[in-house]
């Protein structure tokens, strides 16, 4: 039997996953939301994906409606055949949890619950309609949801102990109420001028209701410790039976930035003392990111205590410089692009979604077109695989810098090292191809090992130092596990440059002073 997956920090104490006692870094893609309802369309459709990106593992959902179509009757034979074709493809699964909610509606849940809308309320609207959203005071469907997830746990204990093919569970999706700044329901306006819940009492010192102690944030305050009471409620009870770790994922807080036009009271940053304090059973909250400023949400949403897993990504070719920086710079659990089983087709076969959806979901149009992007992430993946054991050395010293173009306006940077420093300098965006990424480690004093995408490197003296910096050698190579294999030395007319094109390379720079 394998030792069960879990969070824990290294020796250098970064949180890390381990599975069997060694790291394991996540190199993965979530299928699209109904991929996984049927094992012959895996078969089909992910599986010849997975193989030609090189992931590593997959997130797909497990859907409480499929699961306990009858009540009180749980069927998982869907979920055992796609499990059983993961463990034939040695590929780990993050299963997705859609129980309550999903996107901020109860799409998922079985039909006899979506028929009882008076023992299973819904949020209402401060104009009094009723959202397609069972409320998290509903305590009655919360205790579903955690019957249902208990048994999903339990039957995960008996089945996949040996194994271990699932590592890590998402509950629920994108929590939160859209429409409305909080939820009007009978039940919710009785606890929202009521007195705010003791341990939130003690993290904020102070008592009263939620105007007295959150002001105008206090119906966004309310729904975040509604929602994440419940799903702690939900998580706590799945652990105690198969302690998985566990997270929850976050539609993000982004224009037009009032409560109501994002799911409120989802995971967003603003709130995430009342989720982390709430709910201290999930290991971090992770960003679903569609948005053009990913660096700036993957830089927010990695800080202590809440270490970066990206269950969602944009999949056009600029997620295979999000992927070297998640890595390289933000320590990252795992990263995944969004219905990456696309990545495969040609790209005019893609259905994209109707221009009103994406503007309705502020998705940027270009974050699904997938021209170029499944040899950009292979290549990607790929280079981190065989860069594993250089980032366990280097990771959390100043010896490693990793960067990524922030936006248009974004030219570059400047990193410090303690023989010189180097700066980097963006090639400019161009549509199919990846963004300007790379990073710079300092092996040992004067010698460098580079890489990256779409930019150039020029390394210079430190300040106050009136040498000039000189090159011995550039050598041209690649990475296996760990190691730098020397392809080619470059001089004359081809060391006047250091760089990288649109996919990913490795070089070894030797230097001198003068």
């Amino acid at each position: 039997m394998h030792a069960i997956p879990e969070i824990r920090k290294d020796e250098k104490g970064i949180p890390t996953l381990y599975i069997d006692g060694a790291p394991f870094f996540c190199y993965s893609g979530e299928v699209h939301n109904s991929s996984a309802s049927y094992s012959a369309y895996m078969e089909k459709t992910v599986w010849p994906a997975v193989r030609r990106i090189g992931l590593n593992s997959v997130i797909l959902p497990v859907y409480w409606e499929q699961i306990e179509e009858t009540e009180g009757t749980y069927c998982f034979d869907v979920l055992d055949e796609v499990i059983a074709q993961a463990r034939r493809e040695n590929v780990k699964l993050i299963l997705l949890w859609f129980g309550l909610w999903k996107n901020s509606e109860s799409m998922y849940v079985p039909g006899w619950m979506k028929r009882d809308t008076e023992k299973y309320f819904r949020v209402i609207r401060a104009d009094g309609r009723a959202n397609n959203s069972i409320s998290p005071l509903c305590a009655a469907a919360v205790e579903k949801d955690k019957a249902a997830f208990t048994a999903l746990m339990t039957h995960l204990r008996d089945t996949d102990s040996k194994d271990r093919t699932v590592i890590i569970i998402q509950m629920e999706n994108e929590i939160g109420t859209m429409g409305s700044d909080r939820d009007y329901s009978e039940a919710a306006e009785e606890a929202f001028y009521g007195a705010i819940p003791a341990a939130l009492a003690e993290l904020t010192g102070r008592n009263g209701t939620w105007r007295e102690v959150y002001g105008e944030n206090a119906a966004e305050s309310f729904m975040a410790a509604a929602y994440a009471a419940a799903v702690e409620k939900i998580t706590s009870a799945g652990r105690e039976i198969y302690p998985l770790p566990c997270y929850v994922n976050a539609w993000l807080y982004q224009y037009p930035w009032y409560p109501g036009s994002y799911p409120v009271g989802g995971p967003v940053k603003q709130v995430h003392p009342i989720w982390k304090c709430l709910a201290p059973s999930l290991f971090t909250v992770g960003p679903d990111i569609y948005v053009p400023d990913v660096a700036d949400v993957m830089d927010a949403y990695s800080y202590d205590g809440n270490p970066l897993f990206i269950p969602e990504i944009r999949k056009d070719a600029v997620a295979a410089s999000y992927c070297l920086y998640a890595f390289a710079a933000k320590n990252a659990i795992g990263f995944s692009p969004f219905g990456f089983e696309d990545l495969i087709l040609d790209p005019d076969e893609i259905q994209k979604p109707p221009m009103e959806v994406m503007i309705a979901l502020n998705i940027d149009p270009s974050a699904i077109d997938i021209t170029g992007s499944c040899d950009c992430l292979a290549a990607s993946y790929s280079l981190m695989k065989e860069m594993e054991p250089i980032l366990l050395k280097y990771r959390g010293t100043e010896s490693i810098k990793a960067f990524v173009k922030h936006g248009d306006t974004d030219f570059g940077t400047y990193l410090k090292f303690s023989s010189c420093d180097v700066l980097a300098a963006y090639k400019p965006k161009e549509a199919a191809k990846p963004l300007p990424a790379g990073f710079v480690i300092e092996e040992e004093e004067d010698t460098f090992l580079v890489g990256g995408f779409r930019s150039t490197l020029k390394f210079m003296p430190k300040s106050g130092d009136r040498r000039t910096v000189g090159l011995i050698s550039i050598e041209e190579g690649h990475l296996e596990n760990g190691i730098f294999i020397r392809e080619r030395i470059l001089n004359g007319d081809e060391n006047m440059s250091i760089g990288f094109g649109d996919m990913p390379s490795c070089l070894r720079v030797k230097l001198f002073h003068y």
